[in-house]
């Protein structure tokens, strides 16, 4: 049978053949419009046109399904036939696309959704609780449609499908998406076909599978392990319609025909549906696509749910922070992610890039990963407990016997299994933890308020530091969580509202800890209302979990090479790796920062491939500006030959020489480096003369020049020392295209000052780190470690930068800008210590730059206590410095 439509110019046609051909029938878009009123019709004629209507359908029937008929409407149309039902050959109408009307047919909808184990039921598997349909189009299947399937979509208790156009095929880069093309279907906006025909098809084939069903958009996030939990508190064989209930703007109000005790549930961030909701719905879906009020899609939802389930979305104001919507549009949930709403929340929507999609379900994870950490603490706890209530002491816990060869802890230190140290992580927690035997072990508190007051900082006074903001937020927050965790059945809530003071400190071994005086408001909602501000004192400790190390080559982590043989070979076969591994938790710190590097042995199988990759294969360029001060420069070659050449480590040594009006030391400067070319012909050791004035930008500019765009530049300064472990950090903390590195140096004080010796120019140990010594230089970004190519990318220096400073500041700032594509990589480094010698300040550099070296060189003289000692033992300093304060009072 073959029907004609006629719509203006347009001509269509629609093949009806008979099931056994499968033929795809094509139904022409038509726009929608309203029908005229239907006309009464007397009982007379009505009788006669029911007859009429029957013998009629007879016929039809007959032509349809008799050979006979089918000749007469081939000889009636022509040549128009349906093809054989083992062609491939379909006839396409004029004006439709091409698409896999195979894939559309053969596609088993059990298949494509993974239900292929007929045992799995409802009552025996957690992937039968609730099926997610996700609405997309074809435009965003390589991308939305993708990060859904590869994030949250692969934890769902259940199952999940993308319907899309009926032209839509599985993305390239995705050939396992689980798509399903409605017929009939196209991309158009308002997608309301779309979704109610999405939801009839996952009645059809789904209906008796799942328990829940949740229609979703591909810009949504949906946390796995608390929707589940949600939904399996809640009686899935009743009618459920769970949503954010709306009814509309203020715009709106009025004009979408809702009655006064109707609404919808908003298709954002969600709608789930109970299998009876589905089920009286699903039949009448023709019904609800006719008679259609509005272009809405979510609101012809919950008027159909009304008006044949007989429920309305869920009143309820929880669902605002249980289906979450953020009003920011595209710039939802890409800033930070640490916020009371995104950490409550069951959906979160819209996410409209799709690479924040992966931000966000990275974020989820770690915290489900605090939490899980959270809960190995509180079972070590469990452990210790049990072990004194024994008698047993706390050493004793992982050599102890539950049973005749059956240890508490099977593995040992340092294997894959280690559960951890106990002794160390089942302390109870307490501000007693850590009881020091000495005076200079006592931990010092900092004060907290609108600043942090610290008497170990050279800045007394200073604003909170973000690491320091973040972590109150996060405990903030936690304690919250733990007040209000039985809000619902006291009939109260309290609600956060500032931290009035504190005391903030950091124990190395043990975690941080805290004392808050915390305002808050008291608000009870059931009997006699009421709302009253409190004050409460709150003990806090975050407790460190154990530690944990991965190698990583050039940001991406070395996977592990297997043994050639069955099985791991035992610890004991590595005895010094044992023995570095059997160190207590404590002997890993030292001066409160991680050793990392040759003492800390690392086993990575029982036979290491030869072509593992290793760190120490890239090349280091140490690029090295100059003018004059030869035996500052001898003391670095002195280090640099101990430390790189004698060790065959790979660098080499490029050397911009500028003359000086008061040193002539040219000629002694390129015979020390003759002599190290004679000793080490391999090594790369260049001079390149500038005749200029110095200038630091235009040297590193001229040493970057004489480098290939992939080779790694290491801009240094001639009063630096360093050992090997400060150039496995270079090589390791920069990634070229991905990461630059600026380390936070540390450097030296007067030693006069130090060690209160006039005559001691230079300090006995420069590696000898405490706040007596010397500061961390924050705010020095000179020694810096980068690829070529990442500062072409920047645009390198900026040579018109003249005299002491500044191009150091300029050149981090760029990095900074360019943060979108590369990451800048701060942290200090023990190892790389800048010796401390006189800044002489030029009187003639411009103000910023004078200013700047006024403020290093008064940074270098000595510590705080150091310089409160010298000004007590010399008194006519405080003199000087009250007369001079009375001539210039502070403005």
């Amino acid at each position: 049978m073959v029907a004609n439509f006629s719509s203006n110019n347009d001509h269509h046609e629609a093949y009806l053949c008979h099931p056994a051909t499968e033929l795809v029938t094509f139904t022409p878009s038509r726009p929608m419009v309203r029908r005229p009123p239907i006309m009464m019709i007397g009982r007379k004629r009505r009788g006669m046109h029911t007859v009429f209507g029957i013998l009629v359908g007879l016929l039809v029937g007959f032509l349809v399904t008799s050979r006979a008929g089918v000749g007469f409407i081939s000889a009636l149309w022509g040549n128009k036939t349906c093809p054989a039902s083992d062609s491939k050959s379909w006839p396409v109408p004029p004006g439709q696309p091409q698409y896999d009307r195979i894939y559309q047919e053969e596609q088993d909808p059990l298949a494509v959704v993974g239900l292929t184990d007929s045992s799995e039921t409802i009552h025996n598997s957690k992937r039968r609780l609730v099926f997610v349909g996700v609405m997309t189009a074809e435009k965003y299947l390589s991308t939305r449609a993708v990060a859904v399937f590869e994030t949250w979509g692969r934890e769902i208790p259940g199952r999940i499908a993308f319907f899309s156009s009926e032209v839509s095929t599985v993305p390239a880069n995705r050939t396992d998406l689980p798509l399903v093309p409605l017929k009939g279907v196209d991309d158009s906006y308002p997608p309301q076909k779309k979704s109610f025909l999405m939801l009839r098809y996952m009645w059809e084939n789904y209906g008796d599978k799942f328990e829940w069903f949740l229609r979703a958009d591909d810009d949504v996030y949906v946390r796995p392990d608390k929707l589940e939990k949600l939904l399996r508190s809640v009686d899935s064989r009743k009618p459920q319609f769970i949503g954010q209930a709306g009814r509309g703007n203020q715009e709106e109000f009025g004009l979408l025909s809702l009655e006064y005790d109707e609404n919808f549930c908003m298709g954002g961030p969600g709608v789930i549906m109970s299998r009876e909701t589905l089920s009286r719905v699903a039949p009448h879906i023709k019904y609800c696509l006719k008679n259609l009020y509005t272009t809405h899609e979510d609101v012809e939802l919950g008027r159909c749910v009304q008006k044949f389930a007989g429920i309305p979305c869920t009143w309820s104001y929880e669902m605002q922070t249980i289906l979450y919507h953020n009003s920011s549009g595209n710039d939802a949930f890409t800033g930070s992610l640490k916020q009371k709403e995104v950490h409550r929340a069951i959906t979160l929507h819209p996410v409209k890039h799709y690479e924040h999609m992966y931000r966000v379900h990275n974020y989820m994870k770690s915290l489900k990963i605090q939490d899980l950490q959270q809960k190995v603490i509180y079972l070590h706890r469990e452990i210790m407990s049990m072990m004194k209530e024994l008698g047993h002491k706390p050493e004793e816990i992982n050599n102890f016997m539950v049973g005749k060869n059956f240890p508490l802890f099977s593995a040992k230190k340092g294997s894959h299994d280690y559960l951890g140290d106990t002794a160390m992580l089942g302390i109870e927690p307490g501000l007693n933890k850590f009881l020091p035997s000495t005076e200079e072990e006592v931990l010092k508190w900092d004060f907290i308020s609108r600043s942090l007051f610290s008497d170990t900082n050279s800045n007394p006074r200073r604003r909170l530091e973000t690491p320091l903001k973040e972590g109150l937020d996060d405990v903030v927050r936690e304690v919250m969580d733990m007040i209000n965790m039985y809000s619902k059945q006291r009939g109260r809530v309290i609600e956060y509202r500032d931290i009035l003071y504190g005391y903030h400190r950091l124990n190395p071994l043990y975690g941080a800890d805290y004392i808050l005086d915390m305002l808050l408001v008291y608000k009870k909602y059931r009997g006699r209302k009421m709302t009253v501000p409190v004050r409460r004192h709150v003990y806090l400790q975050q407790q460190f979990g154990d530690l944990e190390i991965r190698e990583v080559l050039d940001g991406e982590e070395v996977s592990m090479p297997l043994a050639e043989t069955e099985g791991e070979m035992a610890m004991e076969d590595f005895p010094d790796a044992q023995n570095g591994f059997q160190n207590s938790f404590k002997d890993v710190f030292e001066n409160g920062l991680l050793k990392i590097g040759e003492s800390f042995p690392l086993i990575l199988g029982s036979r290491m491939s030869k072509k593992t990759p290793s760190i120490k294969d890239k090349l280091i360029n140490f690029i090295l500006p100059l003018a004059g001060r030869l035996e500052t420069f001898k003391r670095f070659i002195s280090v640099f030959e101990e430390v790189c050449l004698k060790n065959d480590e790979k660098v080499s040594l490029i050397i911009v020489l500028f003359p000086n009006d008061k040193e002539n030391s040219i000629n002694e400067t390129v015979s020390i480096m003759r002599r190290l070319q004679k000793e080490y012909p391999k090594v790369r050791l260049t001079v390149v003369p500038v005749f200029d004035t110095f200038a630091r930008a235009m040297a590193l500019e001229v040493g970057a020049s004489q480098c290939a765009d992939e080779d790694l530049l290491f801009f240094v300064d001639v009063d630096m020392v360093f050992t090997s472990s400060a150039l496995h950090r270079i090589r390791t903390n920069t990634i070229r295209g991905k990461q630059v590195y600026f380390p936070i140096v540390y450097s030296e004080f007067d030693p006069s000052i130090v060690y209160n010796e006039s005559g001691l120019l230079s300090s006995p140990n420069h590696f000898l780190i405490n706040r007596d010594t010397g500061y961390w230089r924050q705010y020095g970004f000179g020694i810096a470690s980068l690829y070529k190519s990442d500062l072409k990318r920047v645009g390198g220096f900026d040579t018109s930068i003249r005299g002491w400073g500044k191009e150091d500041v300029d050149l981090f700032d760029k990095f900074v800008a360019a943060a979108k594509n590369l990451t800048v990589f701060r942290a200090a480094d023990p190892n790389l210590v800048h010796v401390f010698h006189i800044v002489e300040c030029d009187p003639n550099l411009d103000e910023a730059q004078l200013r700047m070296c006024k403020g290093t060189r008064a940074d270098t003289y000595g510590g705080v206590y150091q310089l409160a000692q010298y000004i007590y033992s010399h008194k006519e300093v405080l003199e000087f410095a009250k007369k001079r304060m009375k001539q210039e009072p502070p403005s």
